[in-house]
């Protein structure tokens, strides 16, 4: 069986900078994930990595506005490591061959984003995820003699010794479908968010929540799981992403009245108030009427020079031709609010180790917080990249200090038998079927605005879902390249994590950063200025505990933008 002193579940930012951070502490390392590197969900961040490294900014305003941002829901401690350690990590980016945009002077130039008091966010056009993406990669071949990359593996379950510690993973090689045990001293998810939930979603089809399962399943509690991040400009039906980046260069919102809305719900920062903001600015219009039929408003472009739109924005012309019909040099483009980001994950400390001794996680498969309520844009790959390399380092020196280790292939035989058992299954609802029905529901009863009433029916119909999943018939009874195995495998991850989302919506009782219940519509910090821990509590729900947010300077106030 493959033996590594790290193993790293997930190749995106998180993973592949955990992996370089790992590999250069000296650890042997393996990085697996179940689509090639490249093509990981990281490609879809669009805007920019924010850091304070212009000399007029500082750390500290920059995690001011994050604490802000989060609604007090972030943890300070952990905001302050990201905030004070970004401009070294986008120093570092550019000396490993990252393309940063410059300005005229030749100096890194930046963009203004929602929530910030200062431009700092640090792009290429609106790649910026890409880009990254494949300069980790390359620095990833340079370092090929201590990583070994097992590209379309699919994580089946985490393996555990007898004294319950994580001690690597079970994966199946979706080229031939065979089972392998692959041990490690430290195993690390980077595998991504749960978008997938919910339909229509920016987030790839890869996006099923699987790292966020696999470490609830085997008893590591998650956080902050109700706060489910709608972006505000998202195209109607299919909900691809229109970057933050528009709004940034200096696009206008609309209402079908030709009102420019944002003036009434944030009369200082307009269409760059922090996005939950936005959103719910958004959404307001729609339900009173002032949306246009399809529930849609207008974003204009054309208020930025067509030069600068075509130059910074390039993908989103792209996308306005390719799937709305739209030149959006010369017209407003329909958008409405949409699934993107989820806030809360796998509960983590400032090193990504988590509850479960041997396991680490990282980017938005984690939960450290440092996004509290509400992700700032432009933090998500500042998370991805800090908390990536910082759980690479402590993961290695973990390993470091330890013997070897072994593990039972009895936990591969488990496995084995589930999948046959998934394989003969017969007269049960289509996968398909189930996850399109859990998808449209979640955006229904679990979006921009919540009561009692909805989570309640959303909670019946994920109990309902889970029942159905386990009699799920797939038509593939192959081995090679079997997506149908992998799809009813994913629905699994999709339902605990759906689950999870919708008790922590139910049992947080007021409003704060994504989270907004109609039945209770203020903020209420003597009740539940905490976090919502989650854990496996059997075959019942979720069992709901809390722990304390940190503050170390900015103590809550009325947030206002």
């Amino acid at each position: 069986m493959p033996v590594h002193d790290v193993l790293i579940i997930g190749a995106g930012l998180a993973g592949q900078r955990a992996a370089l951070a790992a590999a250069r502490a000296g650890a042997t390392v393996a990085i697996m994930s179940k689509v090639h590197p490249v093509r990981s969900h990281s490609n879809a961040a669009a805007g920019g990595i924010n850091a304070a490294l212009n000399p007029d900014d500082s750390w500290e305003s920059h995690a001011f506005d994050t604490v802000k941002g989060s609604d007090y829901l972030g943890d300070q401690d952990a905001i302050e490591i990201m905030c004070r350690e970004a401009p070294n990590e986008v120093l570092w980016l550019e000396h490993a061959g990252v393309t940063f945009h410059r300005s005229a002077e030749g100096k890194l130039g930046t963009r203004a984003f929602g929530g910030a008091s200062a431009a700092r966010t640090y792009y290429i056009a609106d790649i910026t995820g890409q880009a990254l993406l494949h300069v980790l990669y390359e620095q990833l071949m340079k370092h090929h003699e201590q990583i070994d990359r097992y590209e379309e593996w699919f994580i089946t379950g985490l393996a555990q010794d007898d004294e319950g510690n994580c001690v690597g993973a079970i994966a199946r090689n979706i080229r031939d479908g065979a089972m392998e045990l692959f041990t490690a001293k430290s195993t690390i998810l980077a595998s991504g968010g749960a978008g997938q939930c919910f339909k229509p979603t920016t987030n790839a089809l890869i996006c099923t929540g699987d790292g966020i399962a696999q470490a609830y399943r085997i008893g590591a509690p998650l956080m902050d799981m109700e706060m489910i991040q709608y972006h505000p400009t998202t195209l109607q039906g299919n909900g691809i992403l229109i970057t933050e980046g528009a709004r940034g260069e200096g696009a206008h919102l609309y209402n079908a009245e030709g009102e420019r809305f944002m003036e009434k719900y944030a009369p200082n920062k307009m269409e760059l108030a922090s996005r939950d903001v936005v959103s719910r600015a958004e959404q307001t219009e729609i339900n009173e009427g002032r949306g246009f039929p399809d529930g849609t408003v207008a974003l204009d472009i054309t208020k930025v020079p067509r030069k600068r739109t075509l130059e910074a924005l390039r993908e989103i012309v792209n996308i306005g031709r390719d799937f709305a019909g739209v030149d959006i040099t010369r017209e407003p483009i329909r958008i409405r609010p949409g699934c993107h980001y989820i806030m809360g994950g796998v509960k983590a400390d400032i090193n990504g180790a988590t509850s479960i001794p041997g396991l680490y996680a990282a980017g938005e498969v984690a939960c450290v917080s440092v996004h509290g309520g509400n992700r700032l844009g432009a933090n998500s790959l500042l998370d991805t990249l800090i908390f990536g390399r910082r759980s690479g380092e402590h993961a290695a020196a973990r390993a470091a200090g330890m013997p070897a280790i072994t593990a039972s292939r009895a936990q591969v035989r488990d496995q084995e038998r589930e999948i046959a058992d998934l394989m003969n299954r017969s007269g049960g609802r289509r996968v398909s079927e189930i996850r399109d029905e859990l998808g449209t529901m979640m955006n229904e009863k679990v979006a921009v605005f919540r009561d009692h009433a909805g989570l309640t029916e959303a909670h019946e119909v994920v109990r309902r879902l889970k029942d159905e999943a386990r009699f799920a018939t797939i038509d593939d009874r192959g081995t090679v390249f079997n997506q149908d195995v992998l799809g009813a495998l994913e629905l699994g991850y999709m339902l605990d994590v759906a689950e999870c989302i919708v008790v922590g919506a139910l049992e947080r009782r007021e409003s704060r950063g994504a989270q907004f219940r109609t039945d209770f519509p203020k903020r209420n910090d003597d009740e539940w200025l905490k976090h919502i821990d989650l854990s496996m509590n059997g075959g019942d729900a979720p069992k709901v505990s809390y722990s304390p947010v940190t503050i170390t300077k900015w103590e809550p106030q009325e947030r206002t933008y």
